[in-house]
């Protein structure tokens, strides 16, 4: 029985994040959730008691499966330079998917879903540069960056990667450089502080 409401639970998240992408979070009601998940309300809300919460889940699994995209490039074994420009290549591409930017535009501003930021910050993007810094970290001690606050360094890296990037996609227009410019960039800069 576990098996199936899980499963259930999963149809439910997948269909809120498609009519969550496609309708935004206002106009997305749980009638078109339940209806896309081939479901009644009242299942849905058993399994959920707002849309709030059901876009928190929504959004958290989305972010952790696009989040392993890039948070596998963090290989200690090669050289430092290499992986920071295939990591920054596959954050960029994850942080301008158009799915993490429609979930963007959604929280922006929006009263509804402001309740949710800590939470939803503290699963999501929290998390993964926590490991992004324990990656740091290592190399730190492997002698390849000098000893800095790891967390630091690793938001340090995250502000070098997004500029002149997600502040216009977000706005709907076109990324001031290309993502492996960026990337570059971002590496360039980024050892020119902290390589030892």
């Amino acid at each position: 029985m576990r098996t199936k409401t899980d499963e259930k639970r999963r149809e439910i998240v997948a269909a809120a994040s498609a009519v969550f992408e496609e309708e935004g979070f206002e106009r997305a009601s749980m009638a078109a959730i339940a209806a896309r998940a081939g479901a009644s309300k009242a299942t849905l809300y058993g399994y959920f008691e707002t849309k709030e919460q059901l876009f928190a889940v929504a959004m958290t699994d989305a972010l952790e499966d696009y989040a392993a995209s890039f948070i596998d490039e963090l290989d200690s074994a090669r050289p430092i330079e290499r992986v920071l420009v295939d990591f920054g290549i596959a954050y960029l591409r994850f942080i301008l998917s158009d799915q993490l930017l429609s979930i963007r535009r959604a929280t922006l501003g929006n009263p509804s879903l402001a309740r949710l930021g800590p939470e939803l910050y503290e699963l999501g993007p929290m998390r993964a540069w926590r490991e992004v810094a324990a990656f740091l970290e290592g190399r730190m001690r492997a002698g390849d960056l000098r000893p800095a606050d790891p967390l630091r360094a690793a938001f340090h890296l995250k502000g070098l990667l997004e500029a002149g990037m997600v502040e216009p996609a977000v706005q709907h227009v076109p990324p001031l450089f290309s993502i492996e410019e960026a990337a570059a960039d971002a590496k360039t800069v980024f050892l020119q502080h902290y390589r030892r």
